[in-house]
């Protein structure tokens, strides 16, 4: 069984997290420039097996698109097309941000640390692919 990549895609970062290789756990792995993600999914990919991305899925509270809507189905379409053979799901992204500042308050981080984007997007990418997993184990 191969691992699941999840992304919280921004036009400057992407935040990404992955699933152990029973898909169990979600654990963050790494924030990237948004021109390297490629790159690093290339690289990842032949190290080791994916079967699935997730892929936040930006929203208002009206359940409208935002206007970092239009970016994230650019990047999902560069996704599809770069790596054909790996199925891409979405999932609802709405308050990942303020719930992954909270888990740092929660873990006890600085204020300062708390200030770190990168950290903020890899946790962010963290929640949405755990509420990914939570969703299928709940089928």
């Amino acid at each position: 069984m191969g691992r699941i990549l999840a992304f919280d895609y921004g036009t400057k970062r992407v935040g990404i997290a992955t699933t152990d290789p029973l898909r169990i756990i979600a654990n963050g792995l790494t924030t990237v420039h948004s021109k390297d993600i490629f790159v690093f999914v290339s690289n990842y990919i032949k190290a080791e097996t994916v079967d699935l991305f997730v892929v936040g899925e930006p929203k208002r509270l009206n359940n409208t698109q935002t206007q970092n809507t239009k970016y994230v189905n650019i990047f999902v379409n560069q996704l599809k097309k770069q790596f054909p053979l790996i199925p891409v799901v979405f999932v609802d992204e709405r308050f990942t941000s303020k719930m992954a500042f909270q888990t740092m308050i929660d873990a006890g981080l600085k204020k300062k640390d708390r200030k770190d984007k990168e950290l903020v997007d890899q946790i962010s990418a963290t929640i949405i692919l755990q509420s990914y997993l939570e969703q299928i184990n709940i089928k």
